[in-house]
């Protein structure tokens, strides 16, 4: 599930339609779309809480009906993170579907320490103050992950 901050707008694609924005934002990367990618991205969208990458091998290898290696997993799921087609969470190394692949910014995620579930905010006024920040420290190429534990308000 994927919740707006009030300071960042943009369109939340879901089903055919995402994968369609999936699909355009990978190719205008230019990378390809092949049939692996997307049998990834499809066992990805189809997981309501972050998935491992064993997790999502498990999924494509039912599909596919044979065995598929987590670290092809893997190296597809960094190729979704670095066009804006997933979003890592770090703590759980684990991965959710991006619903805004076309939309580029920092996320908040908070997730649940009872039933796992990781929402996303936006709030650029936040993670650009982390930005300015760390810039302000000598870094450069700065990524803030930003991510809190708690429970969420239905096992709360």
């Amino acid at each position: 599930m994927v919740k707006d901050a009030v300071r960042h707008h943009h369109h939340e694609h879901s089903g055919e339609e995402l994968v369609s924005a999936a699909r355009h934002a990978l190719i205008d990367a230019g990378e390809q779309w092949t049939d692996m990618r997307a049998d990834v991205f499809d066992a990805l969208v189809s997981h309501d809480k972050p998935a491992s990458a064993y997790d999502i091998a498990e999924s494509v290898g039912a599909l596919r009906g044979k065995r598929v290696a987590a670290n092809s997993v893997y190296r597809i799921l960094d190729l979704f993170v670095r066009t804006n087609l997933a979003r890592r969470v770090e703590s759980a190394n684990a991965y959710l579907a991006n619903s805004h692949p076309g939309c580029r910014h920092d996320c908040i995620f908070l997730i649940c320490d009872e039933c796992g579930q990781a929402i996303h905010i936006d709030d650029d006024s936040l993670t650009g103050a982390l930005r300015d920040a760390a810039r302000k420290a000598g870094f450069a190429d700065v990524r803030p992950v930003v991510e809190i534990r708690g429970r969420c308000g239905d096992c709360a």
